[in-house]
């Protein structure tokens, strides 16, 4: 199975960095994790995104507040998928990282994901890598059938309580 890179533009990013590493751990997906600046380490960033298939990797995840140039600056390095998670920052909540990343010019696209998203940042990486793995599509698929129960178990409790 293909790895999932998943880098941040700061350390600070990792608590919400942290809830796309869980997802990946529980489905057993590998992955790396990096802090690398699309400013302060640009030639870092760029190396390890330059030579992201070749060792393995099959999507990034890049995660960063403010400016948000990580993503972009990922997938002008790749033509592997890369989905980028904008974080709230205390300045805009958020809105200038969804911006700059989701504004990128044609030809250098970046799937990006809600504000802190970063758990469906990691459920797209899967359904990415589950293309080519019938096993993986089988966790996805057995995720949201239990997504739905659920959804259902609660609103049969909230039904007891007030419909009568």
């Amino acid at each position: 199975m293909r790895k999932v890179g998943i880098l941040m533009g700061s350390a600070s990013d990792l608590p919400i960095v942290r809830k796309a590493i869980d997802t990946l751990v529980s489905f057993g997906v590998p992955h790396e994790v990096h802090v690398y600046s699309a400013h302060r380490t640009p030639r870092e960033a760029a190396e390890f995104t330059q030579n992201a298939r070749k060792n393995g990797f099959g999507v990034i995840i890049a995660a960063a507040g403010m400016a948000a140039h990580l993503a972009g600056a990922v997938a002008a390095n790749t033509t592997l998928p890369v989905i980028g998670i904008p974080c709230k920052s205390t300045n805009l909540d958020g809105m200038d990282a969804l911006l700059a990343t989701v504004q990128m010019p044609s030809g250098i696209p970046v799937a990006t994901v809600a504000i802190d998203g970063a758990t469906n940042a990691a459920l797209l990486a899967i359904e990415i890598l589950a293309l080519s793995d019938d096993a993986l599509a089988a966790r996805l698929d057995e995720k949201r059938a239990a997504d739905a129960v659920a959804v259902l178990e609660k609103d049969a409790a909230v039904a007891a309580e007030f419909n009568h």
